[in-house]
């Protein structure tokens, strides 16, 4: 769904995709309350976003730091109930920011963040649950942990940096297949004893709910392009 979207239509496509997330569930015997919406807002302004927080959504995501620290308060004073999850690469001087902005931390990839979160954590007596992000596809260009260094990591940020890591996150390569790094995704959580997975986009979100996911990150089928 490239196309432009006037606000009018965001209901409607906010309500078409929860529906196609009911089916999905009955399809392939999940449970409905255990896939969160993560409805993607970046890129988009409040007068964008207005429409969706009307129609019941609550939970958000965006990529950059500094881009939700100055449209969500305002939105958070009318809809104090919003969960707001960071879903794009964290810079080290932009953590503080983020633990004040944010309720979850879904892409932390190495233990630089890890220790940044951590000592920011403490400060603020405010610990997030965190998501680990891993490069299933191996790409030289895409942010996340390797899937060889993933325990490392996770053992420091439990045992080191006693960080609340909940799951895992992946954002498979654009031009492959997306079901084999789903079904990774899924075993390396099982493995490692993780409960929560977030992984799937508006074009593939069936196919990750049929392989587990948790959290679905959807922007295009309800907003449309940016």
């Amino acid at each position: 769904m490239g196309d432009i979207v006037t606000v009018e239509e965001v209901p409607g496509r906010l309500e078409k995709v929860r529906h196609s997330i009911a089916r999905a569930c009955v399809d392939f015997q999940r449970d409905l309350g255990d896939v969160s919406l993560v409805c993607v807002s970046k890129n988009f302004d409040a007068e964008a976003i207005l429409p969706a927080l009307r129609a019941g959504q609550r939970v958000f995501g965006e990529n950059r730091v500094q881009e939700a620290a100055t449209k969500w308060p305002a939105l958070r004073a009318e809809f104090p109930d919003v969960e707001l999850h960071l879903i794009g690469p964290l810079q080290s001087n932009k953590v503080e920011l983020a633990i004040d902005v944010f309720d979850r931390i879904q892409t932390i990839d190495r233990l630089k963040i890890a220790a940044a979160i951590a000592e920011h954590s403490r400060k603020k007596n405010k610990l997030l649950p965190c998501f680990i992000q891993v490069n299933t596809g191996a790409e030289s260009q895409k942010a996340g942990v390797s899937v060889e260094d993933l325990p490392a990591l996770l053992n420091a940020c439990r045992h080191d940096l006693g960080l609340n890591i909940e799951g895992l996150m992946c954002i498979p390569p654009f031009d492959r297949p997306v079901t084999p790094h789903f079904a990774l995704l899924h075993r390396l959580a099982r493995d490692l004893g993780l409960e929560k997975l977030s992984m799937g986009m508006s074009a593939d979100f069936e196919q990750a709910i049929q392989l587990g996911a948790t959290h679905i990150r959807v922007g295009s089928a309800i907003f449309g392009s940016r």
